[in-house]
């Protein structure tokens, strides 16, 4: 049995998509929805029952946060899966290049936690930042300027579906993964003037400064304005266009084409 956290998210509902109607599957949320298991990983006492019978646990991260929430939150899905006897476990962590970023600690905490395990065997699926994502951070604004602070850096974004497709291909074949860790950036990186040029906008970066005091004062809770500032900054200083890693990404496509990210973005802006 196969156990997919997180099936109300981004990532994890199109897993859940691509697995559905196997009998050999079991998705698991916080908001016990339908057809799910009930896990909240805010609530370990949940999780013996939701982790009966599975051998392998495909663990997307349980969400951004202060460290010691999301870190508390990974070491009761671990535990868990331990105790419940759990083979294997493929978890969705934050590519290597991204270890500027003020997330990234979480991940990395996990990613040891899981290697330190005397009981399971474990797959790290290092995902770059999704294409998607760059609609959060570098959208047009009402006089159709891109005013995110960039710089001259780029980003090697990732389509999200791609990331779904790879997650499903490991989690269903865990043994050919065993104790591996890949790097799943995109092939293409981009930049400002990039996204621009492709929504007939124009770039106009402003400050890294600016920049946090407009996320500051957009209502973002206290743990978002350095999240999001610190992936500008990453961006803007060249450490996330994905010369720093070794992408696996086509590899664990089968050798197909990944999605194009800026068709991916551009497509998002619009229908957002």
């Amino acid at each position: 049995m196969l156990l997919v956290t997180g099936v109300s998210g981004a990532l994890g509902s199109l897993v859940a998509d691509r697995l559905a109607g196997r009998p050999d599957v079991a998705l698991g949320t916080r908001a016990g929805l339908p057809g799910t298991r009930r896990l909240d990983f805010d609530a370990p006492g949940t999780l013996p029952e939701a982790f009966a019978g599975v051998e392998t646990l495909l663990l997307v991260s349980a969400g951004y946060g202060e460290d010691d929430t999301v870190v508390a939150r990974h070491e009761a899905a671990i535990s868990a899966a331990e105790a419940a006897g759990v083979r294997h476990v493929v978890y969705t962590s934050l590519s290597g290049d991204g270890d500027h970023l003020a997330y990234a600690l979480a991940h990395r905490w996990t990613e040891r936690r899981l290697r330190s395990s005397a009981s399971v065997d474990w797959t790290i699926l290092r995902n770059g930042l999704y294409a998607e994502f760059l609609t959060w951070i570098a959208a047009p604004d009402a006089e159709n300027r891109i005013t995110g602070p960039l710089g001259g850096g780029r980003l090697a974004a990732v389509a999200r579906a791609d990331l779904a497709d790879i997650a499903v291909s490991v989690a269903t074949a865990p043994a050919a993964h065993r104790n591996r860790v890949y790097e799943l950036v995109g092939e293409r990186a981009l930049g400002g003037a990039d996204l621009a040029e492709a929504l007939g906008a124009t770039y106009a970066p402003g400050t890294l400064a600016d920049a946090r005091a407009a996320i500051a004062a957009s209502g973002a809770v206290p743990f978002q304005v350095p999240m999001l500032a610190s992936t500008y900054s990453a961006i803007a200083h060249g450490f996330m266009d994905g010369t720093g890693v070794a992408s696996d990404l086509r590899t664990l496509l089968g050798g197909r084409e990944p999605l194009d990210a800026l068709d991916v973005y551009v497509k998002a802006v619009r229908e957002g």
